[in-house]
């Protein structure tokens, strides 16, 4: 049997992430093979993953970014089980890779993401959650990706990384990039389910024009006139519900519409993205 010795220990740990009694166990398991402990480390990793399959991964971080151009605009999800994992800075670390990795290649998909290369490695990234379950004990998941195009993208990430946004725009310039940071921020705050009116789907519509039906019979309103005031209240829940016509959070005399126009006349928000863990 091979004599292992602390230094070669520490150099695994270094390499691996994995903790020192982990990666003297498997430096003996392999008689000193350093690749062979590697592959047996991510082999454990594994084991631990797969027993880990059934926890809940609720925590986690919330990370967005923009292209160099800002034309492109991308939101990962990385969950764990802990917040006190959530706020290691090695796990944000390992976040923030995946989200470097995601925004180089352009993939849109949680399983087109996996597939990539880690940063500075040759395992990808699925390999690398594998990995990571084992060195932090864990379950760890990438579990959303979003990406979202336009003239001009701004991201905000709110303290604490447990929520971002992302908001489209039409035009660029260094005053329109200000005015898609405030809705970005409106965005997070106010949690708009669509854009505009068009983009609230048929079964949320027919839901509230029968919520808004059944209000106005318990009212006793006349049956005539039934259908006139749902659809009436139809109308404020767009105003509260759809991005453009919300109130403006900074200025309740404007909505986000008119506060867009206020910057540039030409200036309209195209599109939105908001994740949250809560």
């Amino acid at each position: 049997m091979a004599t292992i010795t602390a230094a070669e220990v520490n150099k695994l740990r270094k390499q691996t992430g994995a903790g020192m009694m982990d990666c003297k166990k498997a430096l003996v398991e392999a008689n000193g093979d350093f690749e062979q402990a590697i592959d047996l480390l991510r082999k454990k990793g594994q084991k631990i993953a797969a027993n880990r399959g059934d926890r809940d991964a609720k925590e986690g971080l919330v990370l967005a970014k923009t292209t160099a151009d800002n034309k492109k605009g991308v939101m990962v999800v990385v969950n764990c089980e802990t917040d006190f994992v959530a706020k290691n800075d090695d796990f944000a670390a390992f976040a923030n890779n995946i989200l470097d990795a995601v925004i180089e290649n352009g993939v849109s998909t949680v399983d087109a993401a996996k597939a990539l290369t880690y940063p500075g490695t040759s395992l990808t990234i699925a390999d690398r959650i594998i990995e990571e379950v084992g060195k932090i004990g864990e379950k760890i998941d990438l579990s959303a990706v979003e990406i979202i195009e336009s003239e001009l993208v701004v991201a905000y990430n709110h303290p604490g990384n447990s929520l971002a946004s992302m908001v489209a725009v039409s035009k660029a310039g260094d005053a329109e990039a200000e005015a898609a940071k405030n809705v970005a921020m409106q965005v997070a705050a106010m949690n708009p389910i669509a854009l505009n009116d068009e983009g609230v789907d048929a079964e949320t519509i027919e839901r509230e024009l029968e919520i808004g039906r059944d209000q106005a019979r318990q009212e006793g309103k006349p049956e005539e006139m039934i259908d006139k005031i749902a659809q009436g209240k139809l109308g404020k829940f767009y105003k509260e519900n759809t991005l453009v016509k919300q109130q403006y959070i900074k200025d309740n005399s404007l909505t986000v519409e008119a506060y867009l126009k206020s910057v540039n006349k030409e200036l309209v928000a195209t599109g939105f993205k908001r994740i949250s863990l809560s």
